[in-house]
């Protein structure tokens, strides 16, 4: 029943996306920076958080105190499900992009509103465009936007974390921002466990104590990818018992 709810909204959000899109264009003439705002706060209230509530997602929160807000952070996330991008949107700070993998991008509706966003689409398999991305990435937080990216580089069922791409971190060192790292718990139970179905689901998101690579000494920037893993297994089994 869920999964019917979930695609008639998805359908009637389709509908009214299509004038939007015009509107949000023209918007973008004069104003990217707003365009992006806007299509944020769009996708979130309009999109996002009625899926969530639909799905029959609980949401706990917590860690609010360590989102960044007057600047742009890195938000470094343990990938279960497609749902980590919608409770992640849904509690991130205003401009926020995500890094998704190419494939998302050739979703027309949902391409176009991360496009909107200044979402990024890697591909894994080209290291040219992958570091090309990267480089969009940096510019990106120089200039405001905090970036979600998860570092396993795809969604992981199991228990333990997958090793974590430390080109990712590049993003912080060279903007010269901090890293948040983001536990995500149980957001595989409303899908991915018992596709194709929704069910709900009781989901924690964590927001650990930021990370600042200035701070660092070198010897501890070239461990950065292990640093944040440790402490989001830390944080993901402690919150395990809780969901």
């Amino acid at each position: 029943m869920r999964l019917i709810l979930v695609a008639i909204y998805l359908v009637l959000y389709t509908i009214i996306s299509i004038p939007l899109y015009l509107v949000l264009f023209f918007i973008g003439k004069r104003s990217p920076e707003r365009k992006a705002l806007i299509s944020q706060k769009i996708v979130i209230y309009c999109g996002f958080k009625p899926i969530l509530r639909i799905s029959g997602v609980k949401l706990t929160v917590k860690g609010t105190e360590n989102i960044i807000r007057d600047h742009a952070a890195l938000y470094v996330y343990n990938h279960r499900s497609y749902f980590d991008v919608l409770v992640g949107y849904s509690t991130a700070p205003y401009p926020t992009a995500f890094i998704a993998k190419k494939e998302i991008g050739k979703i027309p509706m949902v391409s176009r509103w991360m496009k909107f966003m200044n979402c990024l689409f890697l591909d894994r398999d080209d290291v040219k465009q992958g570091l090309q991305t990267i480089l969009q990435g940096i510019e990106l937080m120089k200039s405001g936007t905090s970036i979600y990216i998860a570092p396993e580089g795809t969604r992981n069922a199991s228990d333990e974390l997958l090793e974590f791409h430390e080109a990712s971190f590049k993003l912080a060192e060279k903007s010269k921002c901090p890293i948040v790292p983001v536990a995500l718990n149980n957001t595989d139970a409303v899908f991915e466990q018992h596709l194709p179905w929704i069910r709900s689901a009781h989901v924690i998101i964590e927001y650990c104590e930021p990370i600042y690579m200035d701070q660092l000494e070198r010897s501890e920037k070239k461990r950065i990818g292990k640093t944040v893993r440790e402490v989001l297994t830390e944080r993901v089994a402690a919150n395990r018992a809780e969901v």
